[in-house]
């Protein structure tokens, strides 16, 4: 069974922003969604892999038997967009997505050029519903 790559590393979360993105508007609202993010999970930022910034924790097991750890909330500044980590599929949070704005949707990950693109409030609901997903479906530090 592979080993997952997305593991806490406990490296600094500003030293990564400040040396990993180049754009100042990048790094304006990488440091934007650090504030939003702790603020609506209720965790202070850590590293996740290289290039992930999650909040709290959970445990999931897939049918498949793999298992492993996961940040509850979590983004990365990529070079082509950010890459939020904040959706589950509930129908609620298909909803809200019709309201959120300018964003591509992958498998479970949400893309976005820039902050100014989306609906901040919208995210915040979104990013409620998945806190709530996680702790009825899985073992989770959100658990309070």
């Amino acid at each position: 069974m592979s080993k997952t790559k997305t593991t806490y590393t406990g490296e600094n979360v500003m030293g990564f922003i400040n040396s990993y993105v180049d754009k100042e508007q990048k790094k304006t609202d990488s440091f934007r969604l650090i504030e939003l993010l702790q603020d609506w999970s209720g965790f202070e930022p850590k590293m996740w892999g290289p290039t992930i910034i999650g909040f709290g924790n959970y445990h999931y097991k897939y049918e498949s038997g793999h298992e492993g750890d996961a940040p509850i909330l979590g983004f990365s500044p990529r070079k082509a967009a950010f890459s939020l980590y904040v959706y589950s599929a509930t129908e609620k949070s298909k909803k809200l997505l019709t309201e959120l704005g300018k964003f591509k949707m992958g498998k479970a990950c949400i893309y976005v050029k820039k902050l100014d693109d989306i609906n901040i409030p919208t995210l915040q609901e979104l990013c409620i519903e998945s806190i709530k997903y996680i702790n009825e479906n899985h073992e989770c530090s959100c658990r309070k």
